[in-house]
């Protein structure tokens, strides 16, 4: 199904859906074996998110190829949040060798679970890439689904989300945020998230336009949180790195236009404007030899 008729799907199948973080999950797991990656598109992606090496896909280049699945999924009427208007809030990424954009990796995406929110419930879904059957990439990312609860049943708590957090499997942690010494700074047109949406495929509304993303209580578009998370790799990630582990969390939604600060120092990095911080991240990158 193209995406664009799975994102109207959701629309639908979003109706009446009460987010809940004790919501059974589904068990599908969306794949596509042996994907093509066009190269005009992957072009235009690199071009939008400022990546440069073009012998390897950009690190964050498999959560693309594997969104049209991870929206298959999520909009399935049994998915418990709606599609629509979620928001991306975290997101882990670990790539064990870099792929040629000559390959065709197969992609396979699953819900991992939900968890409570301050604003809402979370989902998290993973999003693998392999080749000749082995992960090769791999990405944990977070979606709310807003709400004016707490995302659990009244007087309840999640149990699953419990489990989760006595064995460190929740949201990424980042350390400390200590203010980062500021090295650019980022002028982001209004139209960025028509641009990203474009050579990703995320039409979500909230990034579209102004009138859009009011219903979901922004006053303006927002970026994608992926352009974002994109921007900042393709600046703290080496060019020749072959294994990497980069972790982000999405603090507060950048409204476009805007003039954003990235900061940066041993291996962490940060979005910010003025004092408000929009993004924090790092990156690990095994030791050199030799």
């Amino acid at each position: 199904m193209p995406l664009l008729l799975t994102l109207a799907k959701g629309v639908l199948t979003g109706v009446g859906k009460r987010p809940d973080a004790d919501a059974p999950l589904p068990a599908d797991r969306p794949g596509a074996p042996a994907v093509r990656v066009d190269p005009d598109r992957l072009a235009a992606y690199a071009a939008v998110c400022g990546f440069r090496r073009s012998d390897r896909l950009p690190l964050t280049y498999p959560h693309i190829l594997g969104f049209p699945l991870a929206a298959r999924l999520m909009a399935d009427r049994r998915f418990p949040l709606p599609l629509l208007g979620l928001v991306h809030t975290s997101i882990e990424i670990v790539q064990r060798r870099p792929i040629p954009p000559g390959e065709r990796p197969g992609i396979t995406v699953r819900a991992e679970g939900l968890r409570p929110h301050r604003r809402g419930v979370e989902a998290v879904i993973v999003t693998e890439a392999l080749i000749d059957g082995e992960v090769v990439w791999a990405d944990r990312s977070g979606y709310l689904a807003r709400t004016r609860g707490n995302g659990t049943r009244e007087g309840g708590t999640s149990r699953r989300a419990t489990d989760r957090e006595a064995t460190g499997s929740g949201s990424p942690a980042l350390g400390s945020e200590a203010v980062l010494p500021t090295v650019a700074e980022w002028r982001l047109p209004a139209d960025l998230g028509r641009r990203h949406a474009s050579v990703s495929g995320d039409w979500n509304p909230i990034h579209v336009h102004p009138l859009t993303a009011r219903p979901f209580g922004f006053p303006r578009a927002i970026a994608h949180g992926m352009w974002t998370v994109a921007r900042c790799a393709a600046e703290a990630v080496p060019e020749d790195a072959e294994e990497v582990t980069l972790r982000a969390e999405f603090k507060a939604p950048v409204l476009l236009p805007a003039t954003v600060s990235y900061a940066a120092a041993s291996g962490a990095f940060a979005v910010r404007s003025g004092d408000r911080l929009h993004l924090s991240g790092t990156v690990e990158l095994p030791p050199r030899t030799g």
